[in-house]
């Protein structure tokens, strides 16, 4: 029997590959920016929205709450940790639980409403309607749409924000818009995995595959990749121990363990690279010296661990500084 045939394993595949498209991309700027946790964040701020949104408009109105909550805590962020006195991480967490207790205190008064709302912290994958799947091809559409124009620009910024600052951009502008992004990822995802697992799209591909290549296009391909493969694999294993073997396994938290596995995978491999490049590095020196060549300043033959910034040579001052670049 082909498991994807039967309509809600169809629709929640649909679900899976949409979110993937979306979070490959975006969660390479959240990795590069060190906005993990800032992404978290977002995942739990939303709460209060959802519940208003509930108590508004019953299950209908989750998104629109979602979605409201999501862009008001994204301006916030931005404006928190651009102009407050105390730092980033600092900022974030005061946010994040301030609007959680919000949202758990508006639970809290309408116990009947738990069991809705406990499906908006680990999601319903398998019950995704065809309305929602729409809901989330347009969110889709919107955060790609957004981010192509802004994908170069955020680039720029996330490796040399001096230099994106110096070249005219507005770093402010460029924070909210990615903010913005992030907030709109968690809502698309919202409703299918939860908000305790969403941020395991954002992070963990991005960081499995960050050990396996370091170039930005890349790294984005082989993210998507990654929850493009385990989302039929996990929804397939969800499948044959729930109703082959009777044993229940959701589908969402299978698909994020495999994501997991496919990041533990991936170490050896970049312990394998780290050691080949400080080798090749070791002989390109060794060379040097025999020959009586002189390694030339500031270029590094050791390469250390994969990935790690480095500068690409001098500029003349007044262009912004060294040019940075991820190598593999």
């Amino acid at each position: 029997m082909d498991v994807f045939a039967v309509p809600f394993m169809g629709r929640a595949l649909a679900e899976l590959v949409l979110l993937g498209l979306v979070c490959g991309p975006i969660g390479f700027f959240v990795l590069t920016r060190r906005l993990s946790f800032t992404a978290d964040a977002l995942t739990h701020t939303v709460l209060p929205g959802v519940v208003i949104g509930f108590l508004a408009g019953g299950t209908t109105g989750l998104v629109a709450g979602a979605l409201l909550a999501a862009l008001l805590t994204a301006v916030a962020l931005t404006l928190i940790t651009r102009r407050g006195g105390v730092t980033d991480d600092a900022a974030t967490a005061v946010l994040l639980t301030a609007m959680f207790a919000i949202g758990v205190a508006l639970v809290s008064r309408k116990p009947s409403y738990t069991a809705d709302l406990t499906a908006f912290l680990f999601g319903r994958l398998l019950t995704v309607s065809p309305a929602q799947l729409a809901e989330t091809a347009v969110l889709a559409l919107l955060i790609l749409a957004g981010l192509a124009p802004l994908s170069r620009a955020l680039l720029f910024r996330a490796f040399d924000p001096a230099g994106a600052a110096a070249a005219g951009y507005r770093v402010f502008r460029l924070d909210l818009g990615l903010n913005l992004l992030v907030a709109l990822v968690v809502v698309a995802a919202v409703q299918a995995v939860g908000t305790i697992l969403v941020v395991a799209l954002l992070v963990v591909p991005p960081a499995a595959a960050r050990l396996l290549t370091t170039r930005p296009i890349p790294l984005v391909l082989v993210a998507t990749a990654l929850i493009l493969a385990t989302a039929p694999l996990g929804l397939w294993l969800s499948w044959t121990a729930s109703v082959d073997h009777g044993i229940p396994l959701g589908a969402a938290p299978t698909v994020v363990l495999l994501l997991v596995l496919t990041y533990l995978l991936a170490l050896p491999l970049a312990a394998l690279r780290r050691v080949r490049a400080g080798g090749e590095g070791r002989l390109g020196s060794q060379d040097a010296a025999l020959s009586g060549r002189r390694v030339p300043a500031g270029r590094d033959v050791s390469l250390g661990s994969p990935g790690r910034a480095r500068s690409a040579g001098r500029t003349p001052a007044g262009n912004g500084g060294g040019k940075r670049e991820l190598v593999g």
